[in-house]
């Protein structure tokens, strides 16, 4: 298996690149083992992961790869992993979501430059209601084992914090003029976001993904902990799952966040009252519905949301299920749903142009989805909240809210703030260790 440098080379997004699927070969089996599934990834370089509640799959190595970008970059993905999984002999013994072959997936945002990747591993473990497998995709003979010794996780003595491309003081700003702009014309909602850089010591370098994703699954258990080509992070919300013609999301908007002598259960009763954020969330879930309609036969969503607690925010919470008439991948339901008000605003081609507009910054694949897709065209993918990118000894953070005519902006900077805890408490996590 041929491994990449550890020195987190840049890749250059420009071009796509990935061999003949003709003759490559997976087979999926059962292992015997217990092991927690990020202790299993054997180095930091193209670490792939999607777990929740110690469930999911990794991966590593990099049997194919392909970028797509700009506005058709969805209908780009799906032409070529349909084009891909036509010509591979697949041997799956498991049979359980996420066996066989399978793409780790990372989209862009935005349209424009829209750089998207989805990578094949040469190696996943998976583990679903206790069954644990191993998965080899490659050209060459099955090993006897396909796990690799794992190689000590390198952690910095300290993290220090810098302004972004867009700092907090401009982020402020750019909430400001979005409430100008929502109270004089007919849009609704529109989410804005910044980021900071958090930068380890030159001796300690470059930042090793796993003991950040470790830090996320200890304190965010149910959220999806993932990492694909440097993008890492653990996010709350499922934007799309599809299992044979079943397709179900979480649509997550609507938040506020511990504050001194507040609980919990008071900040849910505040939430649940607020026209505001029930109105924020009431966008978010139409604007996914819309989209859906159309592949659906049945199509159902609660009145009323639900509360999610995690340890850094509540959010109000609405599940939705549908049973699909045809059978289409979960790339084309993701792209006919992608944005969503909840990462973009409503209406959504109005809301996007003012984020080009105000936000100052190019967020690359924070707000995209993110996840997995088999060759049925079965997955998970969820929208990249709570995340980092990694390059060499720094990672870019970001984090952002829905802005509403009424927002006030200290307020969304204090949202930002408390959005940034996953990351910021996953990287300083090591003072601990």
């Amino acid at each position: 298996m041929t491994i990449v440098s550890s020195q987190y080379p840049r890749r250059r997004r420009t071009t796509t690149w990935a061999p003949a699927a003709d003759g490559l070969r997976v087979r999926s089996r059962v292992a015997d083992t217990t092991a927690d599934l990020l202790a299993l990834l054997p180095g930091p370089e193209d670490t792939l992961t999607w777990v929740r509640q110690g469930e999911g799959i990794v991966g590593w190595g990099e049997a194919a790869r392909f970028e797509p970008s700009g506005p058709d970059r969805f209908a780009q993905a799906v032409d070529w992993w349909r084009s891909f999984t036509e010509g591979v002999d697949v041997a799956d013994e498991v049979g359980l979501p996420g066996s066989g072959l399978v793409a780790f997936v990372s989209m862009a945002f935005a349209d424009d430059p829209g750089d998207s990747v989805l990578v094949v591993p040469e190696v996943v473990v998976g583990r679903r209601g206790g069954v644990t497998w191993i998965t080899e995709i490659g050209s060459g003979p099955s090993r006897s084992s396909a796990v690799q010794p794992v190689r000590p996780i390198r952690t910095p003595s300290s993290i220090s914090y810098s302004g972004g491309q867009s700092s907090a003081a401009g982020y402020r700003d750019a909430v400001a003029r979005a409430v100008l702009r929502l109270r004089s014309t007919d849009l609704d909602k529109v989410v804005l976001s910044h980021d900071i850089v958090a930068t380890v010591p030159d001796g300690d370098g470059p930042i090793d993904a796993r003991y950040v994703l470790n830090g996320l699954a200890d304190r965010y258990p149910d959220c999806y902990v993932f990492s694909v080509d440097r993008l890492i992070g653990a996010t709350p919300e499922l934007l799309l799952s599809r299992r044979g013609d079943t397709v179900a999301a979480r649509v997550l908007a609507g938040t506020m966040w511990p504050t001194d002598g507040v609980d919990a259960a008071e900040l849910a009763e505040r939430l649940l009252g607020s026209a505001k954020n029930l109105e924020e969330h009431r966008y978010a879930v139409e604007s996914l519905l819309g989209p859906l309609r159309p592949y659906c036969a049945e199509l159902t969503a609660p009145v009323d949301p639900e509360i999610l607690v995690l340890p850094n925010v509540v959010h109000l919470a609405t599940d939705i299920e549908g049973v699909l008439t045809d059978d289409v991948s979960l790339l084309t339901l993701t792209g006919a749903a992608h944005p969503t008000a909840a990462i973009g605003g409503t209406p959504t081609d109005a809301a996007v142009a003012l984020i080009a507009e105000l936000e100052g910054m190019d967020r690359g694949r924070y707000t995209g989805p993110v996840g997995w897709i088999d060759s049925t065209g079965d997955g998970e993918f969820g929208i990249a909240l709570r995340c980092g990118e990694l390059d060499g000894n720094s990672v870019r953070l970001f984090a952002g809210g829905g802005i509403m005519a009424d927002s006030d902006p200290d307020n969304e900077v204090a949202e930002a703030a408390a959005k940034f805890v996953p990351m910021r408490e996953a990287l300083e996590s090591v003072r601990d260790r």
